[in-house]
């Protein structure tokens, strides 16, 4: 089975994690998941494999073959697993859960190797550009910083008391965090590194008010979308906006999606973003233009969309 250099994911309410072509919108491969729903999907660096975030594993499925059992369950959490992604160099894994609980996994070794505790309902947690960092947000409203080497919290902030923190992201060169909650609202922060130490510190740059209903995903665009810099933003108000970073101006508004828009991830280049919506569908967009490129059309609402179209950094020169 030849590598496909686009990888496109979706998984929705009937239990199904489906593989589309790109191009085509045609489904080439569905995966079915009866243990529960799927929360978050992730393709690993090298693209050879899919995690899918459930209740209360994490399965890692692989891309490329008709296998359709997991390679490898992870158990540990106890609730709702709401975040998942992988290292750069794809060693070890991250999770963080709806049992207040962020966890580190080896993929070379069995098990959990280490867990932060977050006292509240994880909601999102994000790896830092310098790998050395996890920020994660919560029910509650907080927003941590776990410092992975010295194993301990080292920053803590509550952007607006008991509103949950939605989403997290942070921009490729780890020059912005930004966090979107219930309330419609990103906080947006420039990260510096305090004088004595390594420490994180968030210095306030914009509150933007983005939608009336909830924010679902918030996303800064990749590196290779510079030197446009974007923020999108997916929201119960069934819009997609993109907004300038410099200066936070609404670009455009992505209208299409006919119910809540829960993920959304662009391309390697940021020239395309692909939504996932509970209309049961994924759609492609040009970001440029703001136009419907393609609808992936699922049976389900769908709640979550995995993408890798860049190069497997192994054998990048």
């Amino acid at each position: 089975m030849s590598q496909p250099s686009v990888i496109l994911a979706t998984a929705a309410y009937d239990h199904m994690i489906r593989f589309w072509e790109a191009k085509s919108g045609r489904c080439y491969r569905s995966i079915q998941y009866p243990d529960s729903q799927v929360n978050r999907l992730e393709i690993t660096p090298d693209k050879q494999y899919l995690a899918a975030a459930g209740n209360p594993h994490i399965k890692l499925f692989e891309v490329n073959s008709g296998r359709a059992d997991p390679v490898v369950t992870y158990e540990s959490h106890t609730n709702n697993v709401m975040a998942v992604g992988f290292h750069s160099d794809g060693n070890w894994m991250y999770s963080g859960s709806e049992d207040g609980t962020i966890k580190i996994w080896d993929l070379r070794a069995p098990g959990c190797q280490k867990e932060y505790e977050s006292r509240a309902a994880v909601n999102t947690v994000v790896l830092h550009p310098n790998q050395k960092e996890l920020i994660s947000g919560d029910q509650n409203g907080n927003i941590r910083v776990w410092d992975l080497t010295a194993n301990s919290c080292s920053c803590e902030l509550v952007p607006e008391v008991d509103t949950a923190v939605r989403s997290l992201s942070v921009m490729w060169d780890g020059s912005l965090v930004v966090a979107a909650n219930n309330r419609g609202t990103c906080y947006v922060w420039r990260l510096r590194r305090g004088a004595q130490a390594l420490t994180t510190y968030f210095e306030p740059l914009h509150k933007l008010q983005a939608h009336d209903g909830y924010i679902l995903k918030c996303l800064l665009s990749p590196e290779f979308c510079d030197p446009h810099r974007y923020l999108a933003t997916a929201s119960s108000d069934h819009t997609v906006k993109i907004w300038n970073v410099d200066g936070f101006t609404l670009e455009r508004t992505l209208v299409g999606h006919q119910r809540w828009v829960w993920d959304c991830i662009f391309s390697v280049d940021g020239a395309y973003l692909i939504t996932a919506s509970s209309d049961a569908t994924a759609r492609l967009w040009s970001v440029s233009t703001g136009e419907p490129i393609r609808v992936y059309q699922g049976q389900k609402p769908t709640v979550c969309c995995a993408l890798h179209d860049g190069a497997d950094p192994s054998t990048a020169a």
